[in-house]
């Protein structure tokens, strides 16, 4: 475990050192992010702030990462699928706030490029990474082999993980503080399955991560984008995937899945009744539309995350 606390430490303090530089570059661009006028009208006074700030954290995990594991097939491969799904973010955040195209990358297009990612991790898992096609059932100790229709369950989990981390980066500091927990479970579940370079990633990602909070945290002084919650998503994703944890991901990833049904809940409510669940979602927005000060829901979603992170590291024990 100490070159994952390395790698922790190393990916924060790149993450902080380049901040400033950053973040001017991106006010250079005049890459500000758009604010939904229909939100909590306190979100108004975000306008402006630059936005694709993900870039951050990915220097920090990249940095740490190739310091302390260079040569190492499965850093390489997290590393390639993480900027992959960070530059669908990158193009889609770049047409919206510098190009001026309201609504980025069109559907399709996005889905389309997510799921030929989703499909080459399982592949390459499969093929290449020595993760085989079999499923582990938690609690009932089954072990499903899933054979050449493995890929395609990858392709949903990466899918589902990116865009649930997307819908959960809506306050200051939410995202990166709910996958500094899951991160770091991943770290403490790789390094239980002798997994090092994994445990060295998912400390990496933790310390990127932590660092960007120095920033990002209430008030933020740069948001992610979609460069960012894609590229948190895809690296969870594949944590999940090489750990052989797909089916306890929505556990120790809780927070997310929360905040995705909060949205598809809305939304199947709204067309078959004309009403509304929620105030707004996701849910996070529910809370400060009841007068939650922004930090306040964002602590709590924290606390959320980590409590549900040890339940899932409960159930990978018994």
């Amino acid at each position: 475990m100490g070159d994952a606390f390395k790698a922790l430490a190393l990916a924060a303090a790149v993450t902080v050192v380049l901040g400033p530089a950053v973040i001017a570059i991106l006010k250079r661009l005049k890459a500000g992010q758009a604010v939904r006028q229909d939100g909590p009208r306190s979100h108004l006074t975000k306008s402006g702030t630059p936005t694709m700030g993900g870039i951050l954290f990915l220097l920090g995990l990249t940095a740490a990462s190739l310091a302390l594991a260079p040569t190492s097939p499965l850093i390489l491969s997290a590393l390639v699928l993480t900027w992959g799904y960070a530059l669908i973010g990158f193009v889609d955040d770049g047409l919206k706030v510098v190009l001026r195209r309201p609504l980025g990358l069109y559907a399709r297009q996005k889905l389309g490029g997510q799921i030929f990612l989703g499909l080459a991790a399982g592949v390459a898992a499969v093929l290449w990474l020595g993760r085989g096609s079999a499923v582990h059932v938690p609690l009932v100790g089954i072990t499903m082999e899933l054979g050449w229709a493995y890929p395609l369950l990858a392709a949903l989990l990466m899918v589902a993980t990116t865009n649930a981390v997307n819908l959960t980066d809506g306050l200051d500091g939410l995202a990166a503080g709910v996958t500094i927990w899951v991160a770091l479970a991943y770290g403490l579940i790789a390094a239980a399955v002798g997994q090092r370079e994994m445990a060295i990633f998912a400390f990496a990602l933790a310390g990127g991560c932590l660092g960007f909070l120095a920033y990002n945290f209430h008030p933020a002084k740069v948001f992610m984008g979609d460069t960012g919650s894609l590229a948190l998503g895809a690296a969870v994703g594949f944590l999940a995937i090489i750990t052989r944890t797909e089916l306890v991901l929505p556990l120790l990833g809780g927070v997310y899945v929360i905040e995705a049904l909060s949205v598809i809940m809305q939304v199947v409510s709204f067309r078959l009744t004309g009403k509304r669940l929620f105030r707004m979602s996701p849910l996070h927005h529910h809370f400060e539309l009841l007068g939650w000060p922004e930090t306040r829901v964002v602590l709590f979603f924290w606390f959320l995350a980590l409590i549900m992170v040890a339940a899932g590291l409960y159930i990978l024990a018994i």
